[in-house]
């Protein structure tokens, strides 16, 4: 695969291209929006001197990997020629299913169809079509560009081969994928995302902390193992002979508390509220896209350490 189509030029498709031409790929860009497509090269600009400001060099000069992005004036011309498509259009069912109706006779048989989707599963938008064994959800962390996790999830009749050579080129390309055997709402990072949200709610819905000291206890606690070895490797480590000591000597007083957190409660407008003015002191309605800068320019130090780290360097 050296050539691959994006559908959708919103905040996710423009990260996209920013993956695949780092990784040397000529990326062709379509949106319904012609003016989201422009965007897409100067957001690759932008986001590579910001790597450049915080001595993240990129592996070429920007305007190289720049130069990889091409804008198509319509969906055949993103597909010409492709080996692979990432579809990440807006979050609406008819929406993905009418494109998907397009990729169907448009794209070459062999072309991949992937779906950034975060919450549908492929079987609900492309059932109807005569090439669904090639379609399955791909699923990014966004931004994609600086979180490298995707998530490869089949539809019942996605091929085997389809996923793999999926999987691959995310490999490829710097991501690490992650195998779903069958589709699940959420897939699996909202389903663990959603576990740890439900109880957070419910810790400031009942008094015990306040939203300040919620996120303390993740960033400051949890969090800072999670970034690099995740719930499995954790245990396994706090225990002198290994998980199974842990689970003997702990899995009690767990079960315990999943008895308790086993009655899920709505997110109510007056807990939503109190939540929301505990995160306004801290940053301002007018502040977040700034906030938002330096999450991301402190994710892109984090990854490229963990990256420094694994291959035994930190210079």
């Amino acid at each position: 695969m050296t050539r691959v189509g994006l559908i959708g030029a919103g905040v996710v498709g423009s990260s996209w291209a920013l993956v695949f031409a780092r990784a040397g790929f000529e990326v062709t860009v379509h949106d319904a929006d012609p003016a989201s497509a422009a965007r897409v090269p100067d957001f690759v600009r932008q986001a590579l001197a910001d790597f450049e400001a915080q001595g993240l060099s990129p592996p070429e000069p920007a305007e190289t990997i720049a130069a990889r992005v091409h804008v198509a004036a319509d969906v055949a011309e993103a597909l010409a020629g492709m080996d692979y498509v990432q579809e990440s259009v807006p979050e609406r069912l008819a929406v993905k299913t009418e494109l998907y109706r397009k990729l169907d006779t448009l794209a070459d048989p062999q072309t991949v169809l992937g779906s950034s989707t975060s919450g549908l599963p492929a079987s609900a938008f492309t059932e109807g079509m005569a090439t669904r064994q090639r379609c399955l959800v791909v699923h990014p962390i966004n931004p994609p560009h600086l979180i490298p996790l995707v998530e490869i999830v089949p539809a019942p009749w996605t091929d085997p081969d389809a996923a793999r050579r999926a999987a691959e080129l995310m490999r490829s390309i710097g991501q690490t994928p992650i195998r779903v055997r069958r589709e699940i709402n959420g897939f699996v990072v909202n389903r663990l995302q959603s576990a740890l949200l439900s109880e957070a709610f419910r810790l400031v819905e009942d008094g015990i902390v306040s939203a300040d000291e919620v996120d303390s206890a993740v960033s400051d606690g949890l969090g800072l193992r999670w970034c690099f070895m995740g719930p499995f490797q954790t245990i396994d480590l706090n225990a002198k002979t290994g998980v199974a000591e842990y689970c003997r000597n702990l899995g009690p007083m767990y079960y315990g508390l999943a008895k308790e957190q086993s009655d899920p409660r709505p997110w109510a407008e007056a807990l939503v509220a109190e939540v929301e003015d505990t995160l306004r002191t801290h940053t301002p309605a007018q502040q977040i896209p700034a906030r938002q800068r330096w999450r991301d320019n402190y994710l892109a130090k984090l990854v490229d350490f963990k990256r420094r780290q694994a291959k035994g360097t930190t210079g």
